[in-house]
């Protein structure tokens, strides 16, 4: 009998905020009413794109760029949520499922405290009810993040071959 052939990946996004008070704030596949978006080619929610590069690199299948780069125009204003499932997709046909992904949140806002359970369930359902845990954290004023300038997140993954 064969056993199943674990891989791992880890995964990190970054943006920085939008000038216009316009854009809408997308993380975590959740829209935050009242927080101001941030710069990107697809909806910029750093959460997804942080995961979908874990995925990527654990699969050995590249990066955000190769998959859903700027030279696509399909992927202009896509969702987190969109992403999450055509990686999905795309890592299952390579041989693999998902066993665990967990992710942090780096930056002061917005606060996924009080919706940290409605965030999970929306990564999970977008990556076939996979496992996701969801984290945050500041950098108590360093950085990028710290200064208020923009938002990232680091994620790992864990796949294994399926049969």
């Amino acid at each position: 009998m064969d056993l199943p052939h674990f891989r791992t990946g880890i995964g990190v996004d970054a943006h920085a905020y939008a000038i216009s008070r316009d854009s809408e704030m997308w993380l975590a596949g959740l829209l935050w009413p009242g927080e101001i978006g941030v710069e990107a080619h697809s909806d910029g929610d750093v959460v997804a794109h942080a995961i979908c590069d874990a995925l990527f690199s654990a699969a050995g299948l590249g990066d955000l760029g190769t998959n859903f780069g700027v030279d696509r125009p399909e992927y202009a204003r896509a969702s987190g949520a969109k992403l999450l499932q055509e990686t999905l997709t795309l890592v299952h046909n390579a041989g693999f499922d998902i066993s665990n992904v967990a992710v942090q949140v780096i930056g002061n806002r917005p606060k996924l405290g009080a919706r940290r359970g409605e965030a999970i369930a929306v990564l999970s359902q977008a990556l076939g009810g996979a496992d996701v845990s969801l984290t945050a954290t500041t950098t108590d004023g360093l950085g990028f993040t710290g200064e208020g300038q923009g938002i990232a997140a680091i994620a790992s993954a864990l796949i294994f071959t399926h049969f």
